[in-house]
């Protein structure tokens, strides 16, 4: 009888547990927002509801988002812009800017930016004087000879040089042509005795595309101004 009585007793304690834990968990408000599990042993598992936020009881925090990793600004230099095309009359609808500045040549054709080249123009010494040129007769190739302008060849500053597409700017001896000796030096530095060199390819483009008396301007030299011709 006593020990019936003890099992008896025992089991009673486990339902009271079971009882008291499920009354317990449906009976304390949740702050939670995921419905929990109460797991008792020997019992199946207990669901417990959700429960709607209680006056003055503070709502579980938000998780925090990653800010976002903000680019690296570019370091690369923008490249410099199109200078305004002279006001200058043509006849050909070409129009040329030469900018000692920059060691750039522009070229428009009826008032639209068509195309830049790297050039050297004359040094210090030999500068290539500022003004408005216009473009004469061509030659696919030539010597230049220093002797035209009163310099012997033989002389230290003398030279007799072999040029091809070479375009004339004026009477007393400046060109636009190809020097394919000066590519180290176009668009960097200056480096003739007053024509403008250009690339071989360039000088070509020249030849080829620009006509008789279209307007070149030289800016921005150590030259003084060009009387005109």
């Amino acid at each position: 009888m006593k020990s019936s009585g003890r099992r008896r007793s025992r089991a009673a304690r486990v339902i009271a547990v079971a009882v008291g834990a499920s009354a317990l968990a449906m009976g304390v408000p949740a702050v939670a927002t995921a419905a929990p599990v109460t797991v008792i042993p020997g019992l199946p598992p207990v669901d417990v509801p959700e429960l709607p936020n209680i006056p003055g009881v503070p709502d579980a925090p938000a998780p925090k988002s990653t800010p976002k990793k903000s680019s690296p600004k570019s370091t690369t230099p923008s490249k410099p812009s199109i200078p305004a095309e002279p006001k200058v009359k043509s006849s050909t609808g070409w129009v040329a800017l030469a900018v000692d500045g920059d060691h750039q040549i522009y070229w428009w054709k009826d008032h639209k930016f068509v195309k830049q080249m790297p050039i050297s123009m004359g040094t210090d010494k030999h500068p290539t004087p500022n003004g408005v040129y216009h473009t004469k007769e061509k030659y696919r190739d030539m010597y230049m000879d220093s002797s035209t302008y009163g310099v012997p060849i033989d002389s230290p500053e003398g030279y007799r040089t072999y040029v091809e597409y070479a375009t004339r700017m004026s009477w007393d001896g400046i060109f636009i042509h190809a020097a394919p000796w000066s590519v180290a030096q176009q668009g960097k530095e200056n480096a003739s005795h007053g024509c403008i060199n250009l690339s071989t390819e360039n000088g070509k483009w020249v030849y080829d595309n620009i006509g008789r008396d279209t307007p070149i301007v030289v800016r921005g030299t150590v030259g003084g101004q060009f009387a005109g011709d």
